[in-house]
């Protein structure tokens, strides 16, 4: 039985998955883990190329590749992954990370100094160095208001309830982690269960966090441990190309899904207006020359599942 396992998910993503795997070689010179790679029926050869990969460098001992026959979305994969290894912690790695030198054993020590952590994340990072956020608050009325003002003056008002939680604030205690790199105790998955296969990709890591938390564990960050996430490189949604392109159907379909488990139908209605405030002040500044902020047809996306959070077919990514 390893202490800890790895899981990767892949979803026509070969070239990363070997990155990130490669990087993992000489954590495996100081600690002891295995590694399941989960491809998402991505009908492509990446899973052959994974294997051939896994093949030409000898790891074949401590990394295995799993295939789903249907892409179940991010949440379903890493269930999969996690439910064919029996550990005492699972460490879920996005597909475009990097794990730097020394990172899973400073987890693994931080993991069993901490033992109230349910969830412990790592410093996450920009290939050169600089930190990103990977700390952050629950979504509220008030920080919808801030997403759809986009605007300097209204982010420094309502700060305090502002989800990303500035790298540089120490003292903020998170309320959910990224999910991007994520160490979880195997006695979380015992007492709270698998992630929500519901979420198809977005929001799962808040509500996983949500119900850890509300089962009374608490959510650990260990700055020690570095790892580069090459931000929205697994998904295509960048934040470049996110500014103001429509965001695919499953990122407002798990939206409606929290907001509605959590919060009920009124507390998405009340969500989805504070958007529309806020909207209305970064469209203001619109029209005074500012540049648009809010992404094509977000008006009527935010309320397409008011009533009806099933799953989208997917539209690529997982």
């Amino acid at each position: 039985m390893p202490d800890l396992a790895i899981v990767i998910v892949n979803y026509r993503t070969a070239g990363l998955v070997i990155d990130c795997l490669a990087s993992l070689v000489t954590e495996r010179s100081v600690c002891h883990f295995k590694v399941v790679v989960v491809d998402n029926a991505s009908g492509d050869d990446s899973p052959d190329q994974i294997c051939q990969a896994i093949s030409d460098h000898d790891w074949s001992e401590w990394v295995q590749v799993l295939r789903s026959p249907v892409n179940g979305g991010f949440s379903a994969g890493n269930n999969l992954g996690m439910q064919s290894l029996k550990a005492g912690g699972y460490l879920l790695l996005n597909s475009d990370t990097i794990v730097r030198p020394g990172a899973v054993v400073k987890l693994i020590e931080e993991f069993h100094r901490n033992p109230r952590a349910g969830l412990i994340g790592p410093r996450l990072e920009f290939p050169d160095g600089t930190a990103q956020v990977s700390c952050f608050r629950f979504p509220s009325f008030f920080s919808e208001v801030i997403r759809g003002a986009c605007t300097g003056p209204v982010t420094r008002i309502l700060r305090k309830w502002n989800v990303p939680i500035p790298v540089s604030d120490c003292d903020a205690e998170p309320e959910w982690l990224s999910f991007a790199a994520v160490l979880i105790r195997g006695e979380v998955l015992d007492k709270v269960g698998m992630m929500d296969d519901g979420f198809f990709m977005y929001f799962e890591d808040v509500d996983y966090c949500r119900r850890a938390v509300s089962a009374g564990w608490d959510l650990a960050c260990c700055p020690d441990a570095h790892i580069v996430h090459l931000h929205g490189q697994s998904s295509g949604l960048t934040e470049l190309n996110a500014a103001v392109k429509r965001r695919p159907a499953y990122y407002y379909a798990a939206r409606a899904r929290y907001l509605r488990k959590w919060h009920g139908i009124a507390g998405m209605v009340a969500a989805n207006l504070g958007w529309c405030l806020g909207r209305m002040i970064g469209f203001t500044r619109e029209l005074m020359g500012r540049r648009r902020t809010s992404c094509d047809r977000e008006w009527i996306d935010n309320w397409v599942y008011l009533h009806d959070t099933d799953r989208p077919p997917h539209a690529g990514g997982s």
